[in-house]
C-alpha cells in the first residue's frame, strides 16, 4: 500500500520557525537578481501543510515577507493565490477553520496583500499537482523524508525493517539501508522534476526534512523510525502485538545525509541550490519543560496512522505503543541520550 493512501498526522503542534525564517529569504529573493519588482498576481503552495495550529505557518510567513517587500519598495502588494496540499487523508477540515483568520489577519495591514483565492489540493507531491508555470513559490515543512512507499525489494525479500534477532539485524544493516536510500533518492528526483515543471521561471522553493548526522553504518539504519521500531518489538516480545506482522512492518520514512540531498538535486538538474543549513531538532528544547510523556505522545501522533494500519485499530495498542516509547526515552541517562543513539537527526 503506497503512503498516499495510509499516512496523515494526528493533529498537533509542530516546529517551524527555522522554515519559517527560510521562507522569508526566499520570498525576498524571488524578485532578484533582475528587478525589485514584484510580479501582479503570485500563486504560492505548501505542500505537506499537514493540519492543525501550525498549518498556515508557511504561508502566512510568505505572505508577511511579500507584504513587507512591497512596503521597503514602495509599491502595490500583488494579489496571491494560495495552495495547501496535503494526502487525502488529511484533516482539511481544520485547516479551513483557520482561514478566515488568515485572511482577516493580513487584511487588517495598511496596503494589505489580496488573496483572491485559497485551494485545497489533496494528493500526493510525488504526482503531478499544477498546471506547467503556474507557481511562483514552493513551500514543504518536515514532508520530504516521506517517502511513497517503503521499499518494494525489502518486502519481496521478506527482510524485516527491524529484524527482532539482533545478529540478523546487524546482519542486513547493509540491505535495509541501501534499499530506503534507492527509494529516497527515486522519490526526490520525482518531487525536484514535477515541481521545475510547475513553477515559473525563476521561482522559489523552500523544503526542509529530517536528515541523519553521520555516515555509519549504524546511523544509516538507526532511521528516524528506530524509536518506534524498538517499541513495536517490546511489545511483540511481550505478546502484545504479533511477532510475524511485526516482520512485515514498515515504515516508508528515510534520513538522509547531506550530501544526499546535494548529490540528488545536482543528479536532478533543474535547481540551483543558493542554500543549505543544518541544525539539530532537538536543540533549544528545554529538560525542564519537555519531558519524555510529551515526546511519547508526538511521535505516537505522527506515526499512529501507520502503526494502526497494519496491527490493526485499538486503543490498547496505541496507549501501549506510547507508555512503551515513554520508557523508552526514560531510560539510562535520559531522553536526549535515547534519542542521540536511536533518533540519530538534523534538518536540512
Amino acid at each position: 500500500m503506497t503512503t498516499k493512501e495510509i499516512l496523515h498526522m494526528n493533529a498537533g503542534h509542530g516546529e517551524t520557525s527555522y522554515a519559517r525564517n527560510s521562507t522569508v529569504q526566499a520570498i525576498t529573493d524571488l524578485c532578484e537578481p533582475t528587478s525589485t519588482i514584484l510580479p501582479k498576481s503570485m500563486a504560492i503552495a505548501d505542500l505537506g501543510c499537514s493540519s492543525g495550529p501550525n498549518a498556515l505557518t508557511l504561508v502566512s510567513a510568505a505572505l508577511d515577507a511579500i507584504h513587507h517587500h512591497c512596503a521597503q519598495q514602495q509599491q502595490p502588494p500583488p494579489e496571491v493565490c494560495v495552495f495547501l496540499n496535503d494526502l487525502p487523508s488529511n484533516d482539511f477540515n481544520s485547516i479551513a477553520e483557520s482561514l478566515a483568520t488568515l485572511k482577516h489577519s493580513h487584511g487588517d495591514l495598511d496596503d494589505p496583500v489580496v488573496i483572491t483565492g485559497i485551494g485545497m489540493i489533496p494528493g500526493s507531491f510525488y504526482e503531478r499537482l499544477f498546471p506547467c508555470g503556474s507557481l511562483h513559490f514552493v513551500c514543504s515543512s518536515n514532508s520530504l523524508h516521506w517517502l511513497s512507499m517503503a521499499p518494494d525489494d525489502l518486502k519481496e525479500g521478506k527482510i524485516p525493517m527491524y529484524d527482532m534477532v539482533e545478529h540478523l539485524r546487524v546482519s542486513r544493516r547493509a540491505d535495509v539501508g541501501d534499499a530506503y536510500a534507492r527509494q529516497f533518492r527515486k522519490d526526490f528526483t520525482q518531487f525536484l522534476s514535477l515541481r521545475a515543471q510547475e513553477l515559473v521561471t525563476g521561482g522559489r522553493m523552500v523544503i526542509s526534512l529530517y536528515g541523519r548526522c553521520s555516515e555509519n553504518l549504524i546511523s544509516r539504519s538507526n532511521q528516524a523510525w528506530q524509536v518506534v521500531a524498538v517499541a513495536l518489538n517490546d511489545m511483540a516480545s511481550r505478546g502484545i502485538i504479533d511477532k510475524e506482522k511485526l516482520d512485515s512492518f514498515y515504515i516508508p520514512l528515510y534520513a538522509p545525509l547531506e550530501n544526499e540531498v546535494n548529490e540528488i538535486i545536482e543528479d536532478e538538474g533543474s535547481f540551483e541550490m543558493n542554500k543549505m543549513l543544518v541544525r539539530n531538532p532537538f536543540s533549544g528544547m528545554d529538560d525542564a519543560t519537555v519531558s519524555p510523556k510529551m515526546i511519547a505522545l508526538s511521535i505516537r501522533a505522527v506515526f499512529e496512522s501507520t502503526v494502526v494500519l497494519h496491527f490493526g485499530s485499538s486503543e490498547e495498542i496505541m496507549d501501549e505503543f506510547a507508555k512503551t516509547v515513554e520508557q523508552k526515552l526514560s531510560s539510562g541517562s535520559g531522553w536526549r541520550a535515547v534519542l542521540a543513539a536511536e533518533y540519530p537527526l538534523k534538518s536540512y
